[in-house]
């Protein structure tokens, strides 16, 4: 699986990472669009604007299988499909899909009318490279979005874009070494927990995490908690000359 480079191996540093309930909540959190299927119709909504979706979209406990089979069926079925795409030019940019599947209460109305749409909640289904997970109402009203996913593709893109040579300092924390093979290192991921860097060699590529000293409850405590990996990297004794 490791040799494939649309399913990469992920070697991960000691330490936490989100939940599923969480990915969804920040993917949520920080689309810019999303595609919605109803009544037979296919939709683009592209302003967003990086507005949690779960502000104007209300999810209501699915009615007990008791319940009228007939208002069931009057009840349009709704899906939402959203894709999370890297904002740094790595190799295989789509990072996760979620796709949300319920029955409408109210008439769907498209983001930004200021109207709210009720759905009946089916399920959410969360597609990364380890695979589909199926997160329930429950596990979703208890998550809550990271605090860097609004901020998430701006500081990547800054780091990269900004101060490569900090990039490539980094990789002086992977454990086991990068080798000789790697071609290009790329920040893909920043969430509370750490950062994801993306090791790509000519046929695959794999990711590596590294974890922050502690986990941020706030995007204003990432400056401190980036300079301490910095810190940290300057430190070790070997240099590193892979590209960035």
């Amino acid at each position: 699986m490791s040799g494939d480079p649309a399913h990469p191996s992920v070697r991960s540093a000691p330490g936490a990472r989100p939940t599923d309930a969480e990915r969804v909540r920040s993917v949520l959190a920080a689309a810019h669009s999303m595609t919605v299927v109803t009544d037979g119709f296919r939709t683009e909504v592209r302003h967003l604007d990086g507005t949690d979706v779960l502000g104007r979209l209300h999810l209501h406990p699915a009615a007990p299988a008791a319940g009228s089979p007939l208002a069931h069926r009057e009840r349009p079925a709704i899906r939402l499909e959203f894709t999370d795409i890297a904002p740094t030019p790595v190799r295989d940019r789509v990072r996760a899909r979620v796709t949300l599947l319920g029955r409408l209460l109210t008439p769907y109305a498209e983001a930004g009318t200021g109207d709210s749409t009720c759905v009946e909640y089916g399920r959410v289904i969360l597609e990364t490279a380890d695979g589909f997970s199926r997160i329930d109402l429950d596990e979703l009203d208890r998550a809550c979005p990271d605090p860097l996913a609004p901020y998430e593709a701006g500081m990547l893109t800054h780091l990269l874009d900004d101060h490569p040579d900090l990039v490539t300092l980094l990789l002086r924390l992977v454990e086991p070494l990068p080798t000789a093979a790697v071609r290009r290192a790329l920040p893909v991921a920043m969430d509370r927990y750490g950062i994801t860097l993306r090791l790509e060699e000519r046929r695959r590529h794999h990711d590596v995490r590294l974890a922050f000293p502690s986990p941020l409850d706030h995007v204003e405590q990432s400056g401190a908690q980036i300079q301490a990996l910095f810190s940290a990297a300057r430190r070790r004794s070997h240099r590193n000359t892979l590209p960035a």
